[in-house]
């Protein structure tokens, strides 16, 4: 077997490892975010499980961390009450983004992982099997619950030669989603394997699974081997290491080859992750800001090998750079060996151990200017700023371009630069990180005004007339559907007040014209909901009376959050969005009986009266989520 089937077959407790098949596989750890946690440990609640029944779970506060108001500080209290009571970790704000710190601190070979953020495949470095998923995903995980998916295909990267100077992970990764694109991992788990894998340290593994995200990927993985071990051992954490490689004579479902020898840095232009073109073509791109950080490339050797070319230079004077270590642990150790006074002598400001610009919150770039970030997207409009121009590229590219204010080739700077090793020791510190109580009946869980019940939807409607609310392009993102920012994240624990701003960026009036139908359906292209694990995404607009989502195919995540809110995602031929317009009305007559008992679902187009019958694809599981309302309701009845 692969490293992938070995996962997974170790975890099965469902289904048969075929691809395209249902699986379910038992959960050994999870993670959640501020942004989505509050949510999640609310939905947990629901469930009325006494304590977590997972071997770890861990609640990050990394996000909503600009208190500009009551509300991210009372999130922040209610997650860490929550977190002591129900025996899950709390990363109290201040020790680093979720990805970096559990990397370092908790990622453990040949465990599964989920997290309620989607660029939880970060921990795939370490041999974990780690997806991305919903908020109420995850806290099924957290009661017992098994996670539920199609058993993906499995296409092995197989990386050969080295890097040269000027060349990172970044732009190994860069270069898959230039061949594969945004929705070309959709369905699948990217493995690597190659002689190159001697030569990439753990960081530089995470900066490739995490992005693979944008691929629209289940996970990916790498194999843990003498690397993994380096690092974990630089941790004082060998003793969670194991070995996990493929047998000789894995076979896969897919196989590409790159030669990361061959490679030069590269940048993907504005405005989406796979726009990718050579730096080099760029060259003489006028920068007006440059971020250093988020959860790919923040690590200790992201910053030092940025600080390296900083060294003894200035920032061009019309540039801001900012950088944003992953972790406290990052910050101490910039700090012990000179590298923070090296950034800050350059000009660079320091923010927060936090995702920061990464998600809208601080650091919007002036209108109508190029933005320069070592971040995963750059999907419109998520720096805050509307007609942005950011572009994503290294810590190498974009230290380099810091000084010259215009995009540059950072194979100049590095000469005489050795790459930067993991460091023999890590500086551990794990105050921040607060255990839960040994006596959990003693802790009172605290809510601010802020936080609403968790919105229930009915059953499935027997039969259903709705108008088209709004009909969308393709590519359309969960920034597009639930935007976040710094004047919006602070909403995420109260439905309500967040289903104002939902479509806000496409369609300003779609919430107004959502609850003047009662009932709506909403129309989109291809890869439907791509991007961001936000179940907000699909809770906000069952909040506002969405009935069902017609697209021509769907991100998986976001597919799994509208089955799990009780919404139904149908996928349609092109013809028929063709013919369809907004403020259409349509008809599904049957619709309960449809899903229950066929594999189709009647509807009958108001303006044409032709019946066209829509391939459901959903699993008798799924079938039945979708009946009950939501997995929550499904879940509820099942136990009882």
């Amino acid at each position: 077997m692969n490293v992938t089937q070995k996962l997974i077959s170790s975890h099965l407790v469902s289904g048969e490892m075929k691809a395209g098949s249902e699986i379910a596989v038992s959960i050994d750890q999870t993670l959640t975010q501020d942004a989505t946690g509050t949510m999640a440990y609310l939905e947990f609640e629901a469930m009325g499980v006494p304590r977590v029944r997972t071997k770890l779970s861990v609640s990050y506060v990394d996000h909503n961390t600009l208190q500009t108001g009551f509300e991210n500080a009372d999130d922040h209290r209610f997650l860490q009450s929550i977190a002591a009571k129900y025996g899950i970790y709390f990363s109290k704000p201040g020790n680093g983004i979720c990805h970096q710190v559990h990397l370092e601190r908790f990622a453990r070979p040949g465990q599964t992982l989920i997290g309620s953020d989607s660029h939880t495949p970060n921990a795939g470095a370490a041999g974990m099997l780690a997806i991305g998923a919903g908020g109420l995903s995850v806290a099924l995980a957290m009661a017992g619950e098994p996670f539920w998916l199609v058993m993906p295909k499995v296409v092995r990267v197989n990386l050969t030669g080295a890097l040269q100077p000027g060349v990172s992970a970044k732009d190994i990764i860069l270069e898959v989603l230039r061949r594969l694109t945004v929705k070309g991992g959709v369905g699948k788990v990217i493995e690597y394997s190659g002689d190159a894998l001697k030569h990439l340290t753990l960081p530089e593994r995470a900066t490739i699974t995490n992005m693979g995200a944008e691929l629209g990927a289940t996970s990916s993985v790498f194999p843990s081997d003498e690397q993994t071990l380096a690092f974990f051992k630089a941790q004082g954490r060998e003793g969670d290491w194991i070995e996990l490689k493929p047998d000789s004579g894995a076979l896969y479902d897919e196989e590409f080859e790159i030669d990361i020898s061959r490679l030069e840095p590269l940048a993907a232009a504005p405005s989406s992750p796979d726009k990718v073109v050579p730096v080099r073509e760029l060259s003489g791109v006028a920068v007006d800001q440059v971020c250093i950080g988020s959860c790919v490339n923040s690590s200790f050797t992201d910053i030092v090998s940025a600080a390296k070319i900083l060294k003894g230079r200035r920032v061009h004077p019309h540039v801001s750079l900012t950088i944003s270590p992953g972790s406290r642990q990052v910050l101490e150790m910039i700090t012990s060996d000179g590298t923070l006074h090296d950034l800050l002598a350059s000009g660079a400001r320091l923010l927060e151990c936090t995702c920061g610009p990464c998600i809208g919150m601080g650091q919007s770039p002036p209108t109508g200017s190029v933005s320069l970030r070592t971040f995963n997207r750059n999907f419109p409009g998520r720096s805050g700023t509307q007609n942005d121009k950011v572009y994503l590229c290294s810590p190498l590219t974009a230290a380099a371009s810091a000084l010259t204010g215009r995009i540059t080739d950072p194979r100049e700077y590095v000469k005489g630069h050795a790459p930067v090793a993991v460091a023999d020791k890590y500086e551990t510190d794990d105050s921040l990180i607060i255990p839960p109580s040994s006596e959990p009946d003693k802790v009172e869980i605290l809510r601010g005004p802020n936080i609403k019940p968790f919105p229930v939807k009915g059953e499935l409607d027997a039969s259903l007339k709705a108008k088209i609310i709004l009909k969308a392009g393709d590519n359309i993102t969960t920034d597009d559907i639930m935007p976040a920012g710094a004047k919006i994240l602070p909403l995420r624990s109260n439905i309500p007040a967040i289903s104002e701003y939902v479509f806000s960026k496409i369609d300003p009036s779609f919430p107004e014209r959502a609850k003047e139908a009662g009932s709506g359906i909403i129309l989109g292209g291809i890869n439907y909901g791509q991007g961001s694990s936000r179940e907000h995404a699909a809770l906000a607009p069952m909040h506002l009376g969405i009935k069902a989502v017609l697209a021509k195919s769907f991100a998986r995540i976001h597919r799994d959050n509208l089955v799990n809110f009780g919404i139904l995602p149908l996928a349609v031929k092109a013809d028929l969005y063709d013919s369809l317009e907004q403020g259409d009305e349509v008809v599904f007559p049957q619709l309960s009986k449809d899903v229950r008992e066929s594999a189709f679902v009647a509807m009958v187009s108001g303006k044409s009266g032709i019946t066209h019958k829509i391939e459901h694809g959903l699993t008798p599981r799924e079938k039945e989520i979708i009946l009950a309302g939501g997995e929550l309701n499904y879940i509820k009845t099942k136990r009882a």
